[in-house]
């Protein structure tokens, strides 16, 4: 598919990087725009007018929001390369569900443990592990072959959120003081992570940990200010 392709991004962003990722498990070749979220360019405004956030996706002029948005275009429209979802609907409609789970409840829970302390983190803890046990069981019970890769070590749209939410995994884990992943009580989803975690486009596409550590740090100490003052 011809057309200049532009990826407004930040380095941080878990819903930037797991459009990088689909970009990269499909071969195609783009720009990568970092955008300052403190400053960002007129060209993020202008493409973005209702969110006003990164991801966008620009092909051939034309922009896309929203990472699960982009990653559903992409396959839709590079159709050579590894299939980043599964043709039959079904396959399809459970590979949407589990994004959403994750995007909406998992990430947000984790996201709440960033935010808080004491016995309110301690809460944030459990409502992240139920969420965990309910991922464990859903993915043994809809992916008879344990995690869900589409294409055998290839990268498909649900492999790219997880990755995006709980390949720094154990980066959260040291920052926060919390235990997420225990492969004794989530063996199914913690061995998905590791494995996605080795594959060299992960590896390369992924921010360095010290750089992680030290954002979520900052925004720990952020969220702990406010809730304070």
């Amino acid at each position: 598919m011809a057309g200049r392709v532009v990826l407004h991004g930040m380095w941080a962003s878990p819903y930037s990087k797991r459009v990088e990722l689909a970009l990269k498990v499909k071969g195609i070749e783009y720009e990568y725009v970092e955008e300052d979220l403190k400053n960002k360019s007129e060209e993020l405004l202008r493409y973005n007018p209702v969110h006003k956030k990164v991801p966008v996706l620009v092909h051939d002029g034309k922009p896309i929001a929203e990472s699960l948005v982009i990653i559903e275009y992409i396959d839709e429209t590079w159709k050579e390369g590894p299939r980043l979802l599964p043709q039959d609907p079904y396959e399809r409609a459970k590979v949407r569900f589990w994004a959403g789970f994750l995007q909406q409840q998992l990430f947000e829970a984790i996201f709440a443990v960033i935010k808080t302390d004491g016995e309110a983190q301690e809460r944030a803890g459990k409502e992240v592990h139920e969420k965990l046990k309910v991922l464990e069981e859903g993915i043994k019970g809809s992916y008879s072959g344990g995690s869900p890769f589409i294409n055998g070590n290839s990268m498909g749209l649900l492999d790219t959120v997880v990755c995006s939410i709980l390949g720094a995994h154990k980066i959260q884990e040291e920052v926060l003081g919390v235990k997420f992943l225990d492969p004794e009580k989530y063996p199914t989803v913690t061995s998905w992570v590791t494995a996605l975690a080795e594959l060299p486009l992960a590896k390369e596409t992924m921010p360095p940990p010290e750089k992680v550590a030290g954002l979520l740090q900052f925004l720990r100490s952020k969220a702990l200010e406010s809730a304070a003052a």
